[in-house]
């Protein structure tokens, strides 16, 4: 007798991939942090002698890190400008820090999709791909605290990451298209 492989007819558990996406999130920043941790504390020294000279707190690395890790995502992080304006920066972009960092994120919610495809254990490329794309559901909330977390105030001046493309594209884009890749990835691979 043949076996007839169909699809499963439950819905996607949310939970499980939403946990990835917090991990990916959270493994993210910290290979971030422990790979240029030092060059970002070191490229923060001549800021952080204007603002002492100025009567201000330093920048804290983790802090500047966490900018970093939102340029992964290409995402800009906004400092005060003269005349009042703002000017955003992204250091991968502007050949100020590796290039290879845009993998980052990328590579780990691929591999958060996969995992949450895996433990769905569909064979169905579509089904793997809405699998994969609740990873955005853990992600999301880990990204829009990281928006919140990693800003800088001296004075009236704030050194922050762009606030809707921090949840838009970081939260809700890079999470959604790498995670279901890497569900569809679980899926057809099985």
């Amino acid at each position: 007798m043949q076996s007839v492989e169909t699809a499963p007819t439950t819905r996607p558990a949310t939970l499980p991939a939403a946990i990835g996406g917090i991990t990916a999130y959270v493994v993210g920043y910290a290979v971030t942090y422990l790979w240029q941790s030092d060059a970002v504390g070191a490229a923060l020294q001549s800021y952080n002698a204007v603002l002492a000279l100025l009567g201000g707190d330093p920048i804290p690395t983790w802090t500047a890190v966490g900018w970093l890790f939102y340029n992964a995502h290409a995402v800009a992080f906004s400092t005060p400008a003269v005349g009042g304006s703002r000017l955003s920066r992204n250091l991968i972009i502007d050949g100020n820090a590796p290039l290879v960092l845009l993998l980052v994120p990328a590579g780990l919610l691929v591999v958060a999709g996969f995992i949450a495809g895996r433990h769905d254990g569909t064979p169905h490329a579509d089904r793997g791909l809405r699998v994969g794309v609740r990873v955005t559901a853990g992600y999301a909330v880990a990204a829009v605290l990281g928006v919140a977390v990693f800003r800088f105030t001296a004075g009236t001046a704030t050194v922050h990451v762009e606030y809707a493309l921090g949840v838009l594209v970081a939260g809700i884009g890079y999470p959604a298209v790498f995670g279901a890749a890497g569900g569809a990835l679980a899926a057809v691979t099985r």
